[in-house]
This record gives C-alpha cells, sequence and structure tokens, in this order.
C-alpha cells in the first residue's frame, strides 16, 4: 500500500524578545508580523501540519487565530536564549513522535521574515524532493564582495586579506549568506545529523530586495518599505 509522504512547518516563535518588545506578534503593516509566515506555510499546500512553537500565551493566541496549531507549548528548557533552533525542532519533531505522527520532511520557518511566500517554500520543497539533499536554505548573495572587507586595527583602516587588495570585484568569486528565512530538510537526516547545514545542502536564492535582518527598529522600517516595493512590483 502507498503511504504518502508526510510534511510539517514548525514556525519558531519565542516569547522573550529584548531588542523589539513582543517582536514576535508586532503589527508589521498592520497584521502581526507572524502571521505573514503563518499564511505562506499554509498557502504553500505542502504540509500536513503548520505549527508553531512558542512559550508564550499570547504567541499562540495570535498563531491560531491566523490558522496555525499549537498542540502543546514549547519546554522551559528550549525557551531561554541558549536553545538553538535545532533544540526546538527537534523538541517539536519527537513530540509528534510520541504522540503517533512522523514526518518525511520538516521546513523550520521564522516568525518575522515576512518576505516568505507559499511559491518560494513550495519551490524549497520541490528541490528537496527532487534530489538526495539533506537540506534546502535560502540564501542571498553579499551585496559586495567580502573578500574586499575591511578592518579597523587602532584607528587604522587595512584589509582583512590584502591578498585581495587589487583584485576588481567583478573577478572575484560571488559569496552568500543565510536568508534567516526558512530551512526545508529530511527529517530522518535531520535527526542523524542534528544539523542544518551540512556538506548536502542546496541553495534557494533569493534577491536581495526581499531579504531584510529584523534586529532593531530601524531594520523593521527598512523591511517594510522593501516589502511594499516587493507587492508593487509583483
Amino acid at each position: 500500500m502507498f503511504n504518502k509522504q508526510k510534511a510539517v512547518a514548525i514556525i519558531t516563535a519565542r516569547g522573550g524578545s529584548k531588542r523589539i518588545p513582543r517582536k514576535n506578534i508586532k503589527p508589521f503593516l498592520g497584521q502581526p508580523i507572524i502571521k505573514y509566515s503563518i499564511e505562506a506555510a499554509l498557502s504553500s499546500g505542502c504540509f500536513d501540519e503548520v505549527i508553531v512553537s512558542t512559550d508564550d500565551k499570547e504567541i499562540a493566541e495570535v498563531s491560531a487565530l491566523c490558522g496555525a496549531a499549537v498542540p502543546f507549548m514549547r519546554s522551559a528548557k528550549n525557551s531561554d536564549d541558549y536553545a538553538s533552533t535545532v533544540d526546538v525542532m527537534e523538541e517539536v519533531i519527537l513530540e509528534y513522535k510520541k504522540r503517533g505522527q512522523e514526518f518525511d520532511y520538516t521546513c523550520c520557518i521564522y516568525p518575522t521574515a515576512p518576505f516568505i511566500t507559499g511559491a518560494k517554500i513550495k519551490k524549497a520543497m520541490e528541490l528537496l524532493k527532487e534530489t538526495d539533499a539533506d537540506t534546502v536554505i535560502s540564501v542571498v548573495r553579499f551585496g559586495y564582495p567580502p573578500q574586499r572587507a575591511l578592518k579597523i586595527e587602532q584607528g587604522k583602516m587595512m584589509m582583512i586579506w590584502p591578498e585581495y587588495t587589487a583584485s576588481r570585484s567583478q573577478d572575484l568569486a560571488p559569496a552568500y549568506h543565510d536568508c534567516g528565512q526558512f530551512y526545508c530538510v529530511r527529517t530522518k537526516n535531520f535527526l542523524e545529523q542534528r544539523k542544518l547545514f551540512t556538506s548536502n545542502t542546496l541553495p534557494l536564492e533569493m534577491p536581495e530586495s526581499e531579504v531584510q535582518d529584523i534586529d532593531n527598529e530601524e531594520d523593521w522600517k527598512m523591511a517594510e518599505i522593501k516589502y511594499k516595493l516587493m507587492i508593487d512590483n509583483n
């Protein structure tokens, strides 16, 4: 008998946010920012469950109103500043397993990533299923070659890598960084390796205009500007 492969989306939303208070449910262009991640996961059509992992009652209530499941609260152990994304994902996967439900694929989605869309998640999940990759992550190219980065020592500027002093930027290999938006993994491989980034990870490149770290109020405003531009262009 054919067994349908199952997938779960885990949105990680801890209550304790210090730099931006109540960050995960703060209004972003009029809607709780976590709503964008929840709606993207739901609209992708990829998941049997879309769950929010949180230790916060208000976040749980808002998430439920947005359509996500919150079948259990996050443990105190994984709610402090030292708990990693891997710890939180593992907790959710193992808790579901205790309840008799297992998933072939898991997608971790961050709650403050409004640029995520259902189409992007679907593309990542299809890439994961069509290949033998452990993980598919969203990445963005650095706007300027990091090989030509500068540092300040004793008040003076100098190259971090002086061997690139005479290199033209167009001659340097492009470098990328994690967008901090989502990670799609094969659940079995993830539990065995306890890593989001392995030697068998594939990238899904995002345009710089649709990526923004949100760590302070200025970042938040910039994200709103970029989001409006993304909507206007689509």
